[in-house]
C-alpha cells in the first residue's frame, strides 16, 4: 500500500487542501473570487482546483467527482455554462448541496476527487 501524502496542509485550519492516496486526489476548499457574482466565484473555484491539481501534475481532465457547495441553490442554473466552457466535454459526477458559509463574500465552493490514470 502506497503511502499517504498530504500535499498542501493548512495550519490555521487543520486541515489539508490536497492529498494524494494511491491513484487519488483529493481537493478540498476551492473558492475564488469572493464578493464578485456567482459566474465568477464558479470560475474562480475551478481556478483553484485547477491550480491545487498542478501541484500533483493533474489537469481538470482527471477530475471524476465534484461536490458543488452553493449559498443559493438556485444558482446551480449557473452551473453547467461554466463547466462547459472549462471541462470541454470531460465532465465529473457531481452533486450540489447549500451551506452556510464562514465568510458573507463567499457563495460557492467546490471539493473535487481526481484520478491520476483518468488522464488522457
Amino acid at each position: 500500500m502506497s503511502e499517504i501524502k498530504r500535499i498542501e496542509i493548512d495550519e490555521f485550519w487543520a486541515d489539508s487542501t490536497v492529498i494524494e492516496a494511491g491513484d487519488y486526489i483529493f481537493v478540498g476548499y476551492c473558492m475564488g473570487n469572493e464578493g464578485k457574482s456567482i459566474e465568477e466565484q464558479i470560475h474562480g473555484a475551478i481556478d483553484v482546483l485547477e491550480k491545487r491539481l498542478k501541484m500533483v501534475g493533474l489537469t481538470l481532465e482527471c477530475v471524476v467527482k465534484m461536490d458543488c457547495l452553493f449559498k443559493n441553490i438556485e444558482d446551480l442554473n449557473i452551473l453547467p455554462k461554466v463547466l462547459k466552457e472549462r471541462f470541454a466535454g470531460k465532465y465529473p459526477t457531481r452533486k450540489a448541496y447549500t451551506s452556510d458559509f464562514i465568510r458573507e463574500g463567499i457563495i460557492f465552493q467546490i471539493d473535487a476527487i481526481a484520478y491520476k490514470n483518468a488522464c488522457g
